[in-house]
């Protein structure tokens, strides 16, 4: 049995197929396939695979749908690909819990970038109180945060945000999910405390808030939190 992780790509497009082959396999990682929803829902759940690809449109289903369905029993991560570029689809699907979303067509150099970041185990920031990132040093135990070994000072809503940009570290989360999650349900559409306190946050954590290297913005999607390797 081969011990390379399998990569289950749910596409129709045989020429994608075929590019997504020759990339994964070049680089370790074994492929299975499915080309409508049906048959990627029976692979995934008789041999879950570590990572999905999964186009948003397939023959017999719409992509979200099957995401959602996906979602309720599989939690490995899952990356869209797809020709859909506008935000809402792109919204949509981070919101239903894709890990991340590349629009076709794509440059095989970032899909492994952003697969093997969703790939990189999350275990080892859960149950890792203290993570070292350049020069930050986070204790998620003690919520405290140092730059240089000097204790930054945050606030208690400041480090809610950052704590959560770092447990999902290489995630793309939506500006909905991050004021819900930080704010409440009441305030998913007060998106200038979102921008406010990211603003708040880089100009104390990143060496140039101008051109921030750990909290990136998606353009109309919200941020991710990337840790150097």
């Amino acid at each position: 049995m081969s011990s390379l992780l399998e990569i289950l790509i749910i596409d129709d497009e045989a020429q994608i197929q075929k590019l997504l082959d020759i990339t994964l396999q070049s680089n370790d990682y074994a492929t299975a396939h499915a080309t409508n929803a049906k048959e990627g829902l029976i692979k995934a759940a008789n041999h879950p695979p570590a990572l999905i690809i999964l186009d948003l449109g397939l023959p017999d289903k719409n992509g979200h749908i099957v995401l959602k369905e996906l979602r309720e029993w599989y939690t490995n991560p899952i990356i869209i690909l797809s020709v859909l570029s506008n935000e809402e689809d792109i919204i949509t699907a981070l919101d239903n819990g894709a890990n991340d979303y590349l629009i076709k067509p794509f440059r095989t150099g970032e899909l492994l970038a952003r697969i093997r970041s969703a790939l990189r185990s999350k275990t080892d920031i859960e149950n890792n109180s203290v993570i070292t990132c350049g020069n930050l040093e986070i204790d998620l135990a003690a919520r405290a945060v140092k730059k240089n070994n000097d204790i930054i000072k945050l606030t208690v809503t400041e480090y809610n945000l950052f704590a959560l940009l770092i447990k999902n570290e290489g995630k793309v989360l939506t500006h909905q999910y991050l004021l819900r999650e930080v704010w409440g349900p009441g305030y998913i559409n007060q998106s200038q405390y979102l921008r406010v306190f990211i603003a708040q946050l880089r100009k104390k954590i990143e060496d140039d808030a101008n051109r921030p290297k750990y909290i990136i913005t998606e353009s109309g999607i919200g941020y991710r939190f990337i840790l150097e390797d």
